[in-house]
Parts: structure tokens; C-alpha cells; sequence
């Protein structure tokens, strides 16, 4: 087995990457501007990335074993678009 983001899995990688620095920024941000930093910021982030982040790549990981070549990317893609929408939202709060 091979690990290799291609195309467009790449770049929704990208945006969900870019979307969970964006939301740990504001949230460290946030922290700081309340003068109330705890370690919680940096746990939910890495949180984050171990419940968002590390089924993606599995699921990258597992494009071989899919005999078709699209079901295991549009789980891919369905979990990326997830993630965005979820961290978009908590824009928005």
C-alpha cells in the first residue's frame, strides 16, 4: 500500500488543514485577548487532528484496496466537506 493525496484529494487535505490552523488561531487568539489561555486550545486542536484529520488519510491509505477507484473517494470526499462545514460553522458562532 502506497500513501499518496492526488487531484483534488489534495486540495480538500488543504482546505481542511487550512480551516483547523484558522480555527486554532482565533481560538488561541481568543484566549489571549480574554487573558485566559488554558492548555484546552491546544488539546482540542489536537484533537481534532486525531478525529478529523487521521480517518482521512486512512481512508487515502486505502485507495487500493478499492477495486472500483471511486467509493473509498467519495467517502473521502463526503468526510472532507464534513470537516469544512463543521469547522465553517463554528465561524459563524
Amino acid at each position: 500500500m502506497t500513501f499518496a493525496l492526488t487531484g483534488m484529494m489534495l486540495y480538500a487535505m488543504w482546505v481542511v488543514l487550512a480551516l483547523m490552523g484558522l480555527n486554532f488561531l482565533m481560538g488561541l487568539y481568543n484566549s489571549f485577548k480574554a487573558s485566559d489561555f488554558s492548555g484546552s486550545t491546544i488539546v482540542g486542536f489536537l484533537q481534532d487532528l486525531l478525529f478529523y484529520v487521521l480517518p482521512l488519510f486512512m481512508l487515502a491509505n486505502m485507495m487500493s484496496l478499492d477495486p472500483t477507484g471511486w467509493i473509498i473517494k467519495i467517502a473521502y470526499y463526503v468526510g472532507a466537506i464534513g470537516v469544512a462545514l463543521k469547522y465553517m460553522a463554528g465561524f459563524k458562532k
